[in-house]
């Protein structure tokens, strides 16, 4: 392991990225996001997903040369296409607009179409926070969790997150797939021949496994059961449906060198307290909770621990691995 700044892995993404044919703001973009991820404590979203990423720029699975486009609006709607880019970019444009409509209106849904993997939910609900509205982000992802009762993947781990303001305080920060865990963790496990624990994924049989590359051939296990099916089921509905985008078993796995462009979709969801009690009822109400939370020993605000690991990363750096380091360093020379 080799400890990097945040600006070194930030531009060595970046490189890594351009070089597979990403366009300038699809690499930063992106690069950012990835570097936000390790910073928080989330590698398995961080720079490991630059091989994969680059790998689908390079094969056609995403299109680099993507510029993302609003292609319908209303008063308190936006639809971007992501154009099978990378789906940074076009996240990036959807909040952007949404903030401006949540700020008129009170409220604003923003979905994003023929996209891709888009890293850490709650990264891109940071802004919105920022703005003292809250957010809501979903997304959809390749088939990895049954329709309770079944066996075959349909459905996505499918990822949700929210962020509340505070007033003066860091943003409470809610990140979570509808998965055991995150596939990401997975993906690692099976990168490293490593074992998985009981209870995250099924085999192609539908069995419990601990062999991580044969989870990778069956599905992961829901959170929760049946209502982990069912919140899956609805993020399905709520990015698919409505912006036209395809279902988690219509994409081929995100981990694999050769398949369709996933074309997964995303949805923003974006509220102004102050078009409902008022900003200053949300904020003194919200703190209320908190206090009666932090009253009982034990009891961490979510998003708290990857908070204090991005201060402690902005200062001293994280921790890559140095294959990693080596394979993102050889695919941005690779072309140059």
């Amino acid at each position: 392991m080799t400890t990097v700044s945040l600006s070194e892995l930030t531009k060595l993404a970046q490189e890594a990225l351009a070089a597979a044919g990403a366009n300038a703001s699809m690499a930063t973009s992106t690069a950012n996001a990835l570097v936000f991820a390790d910073a928080h404590g989330i590698a398995t979203h961080g720079v490991s997903r630059v091989p994969c990423y680059a790998q689908h720029l390079s094969s056609g699975r995403a299109d680099g040369a993507a510029e993302p486009r609003i292609v319908r609006e209303k008063a308190s709607a936006v639809l971007v296409d992501a154009g099978t880019g990378l789906a940074f970019p076009a996240c990036e444009l959807a909040i952007s607009s949404a903030i401006q409509k949540a700020k008129q209106t009170g409220i604003c849904i923003a979905g994003v179409t023929n996209s891709h993997h888009f890293g850490v939910a709650a990264y891109h609900l940071e802004p919105v926070a920022q703005e003292n509205l809250i957010g809501l982000a979903f997304s959809n992802s390749p088939a990895a969790i049954p329709a309770w009762g079944g066996k075959r993947p349909l459905f996505g781990t499918n990822p949700i997150a929210a962020a509340f303001p505070r007033m003066q305080s860091a943003p409470v920060m809610i990140d979570l797939s509808l998965s055991q865990v995150a596939r990401g963790k997975v993906i690692l496990a099976a990168r490293d021949n490593k074992p998985i624990p009981d209870g995250w994924a099924l085999d192609s049989e539908g069995q419990p496994t601990n062999d991580a590359k044969a989870a990778l051939k069956g599905s992961m296990q829901a959170a929760g059961g049946v209502k982990g099916a069912m919140l899956a089921m609805m993020v399905e509905v709520l990015c698919v449906a409505l912006t036209g985008a395809k279902f988690g078993f219509e994409a081929d796995p995100i981990y694999d060198e050769v398949g369709n462009k996933p074309m997964l979709g995303q949805v923003f969801i974006l509220i102004d307290p102050q078009a409902l009690a008022g900003e200053q009822v949300y904020f003194d109400r919200f703190e209320s909770l908190i206090l009666a939370m932090l009253e009982e020993n034990g009891v961490r605000l979510p998003g708290a621990r990857r908070h204090d690991l991005a201060n402690t990363a902005k200062d001293e750096g994280v921790e890559i691995p140095d294959s990693l380091l080596m394979e993102m360093g050889y695919q941005a020379a690779e072309k140059v």
